[in-house]
């Protein structure tokens, strides 16, 4: 994937970005053909997912901890709980996120591998504490665990804003890395009579479950 235009999105400093940063932490170094050098494909990669794994040191040791999220422009945002340690710990995190597209079944057990898009982001997050930027980052998780839904469901109230915490991270500092298509396998391996190819891994939704204390008459609507 090659470097595309520069896109409207800016750094936390004001300075236009446009291709990944290419830093020694986001640097692709095994299999470096597989890095993705857009902009553009780490917004595609936040966008398609719903559960993002934050990384925090907790009292001196490591926490990974999955985390809903949205993205607002070139800002990541997460929430939880005021009282959490995770958005309380204070440094740097770390935040991956990977979708699993395909088994990859070579003739070999060496050469077995797995297609994906994972986006990694590194940073140190700011927490909100602008009445109305915790809105536009809490509408942007809501929205993207299920579009529409903030305008469908009731707005939280000041007690419960007081007790949410929402943390903004920008996306200066991130890498993606996507493998697609079939096995590699060695010449020799070719010639040897075991199936080789791709299962695909998908992601569906299934029929809506109504609440059992849901009034009559209350239809669920995409």
């Amino acid at each position: 994937m090659t470097t595309s235009a520069p896109h409207d999105a800016t750094s936390p400093g004001g300075q236009a970005l446009s291709g990944l940063s290419g830093t020694e932490r986001t640097r692709v170094r095994r299999l470096s053909e597989r890095g993705a050098t857009d902009r553009q494909a780490l917004y595609e990669v936040l966008d398609a997912g719903r559960i993002c794994h934050l990384g925090v040191i907790v009292d001196g040791s490591p926490r990974v901890l999955p985390t809903g999220y949205g993205r607002d422009g070139d800002t990541l945002y997460l929430h939880g709980s005021t009282g959490a340690a995770s958005l309380r710990a204070g440094g740097e995190i770390c935040v991956t996120v990977t979708h699993l597209d395909g088994l990859v079944l070579a003739r070999s057990v060496f050469h077995h591998s797995m297609n994906y898009r994972s986006a990694v982001i590194y940073g140190q997050p700011r927490l909100v504490t602008d009445p109305e930027e915790k809105l536009s980052g809490l509408r942007a998780v809501v929205e993207n665990l299920v579009p529409g839904r903030w305008d469908a469901a009731r707005q939280p109230t000041r007690k419960e804003l007081a007790a949410t915490a929402v943390i903004a991270l920008s996306l200066e500092e991130a890498s993606v890395k996507i493998r697609q298509g079939p096995p590699s396998d060695d010449d020799e391996d070719y010639e040897l009579d075991v199936w080789a190819g791709v299962l695909p891994v998908r992601e569906v939704l299934g029929d809506p479950v109504p609440d059992p204390l849901l009034r009559p008459g209350i239809g669920y609507s995409k």
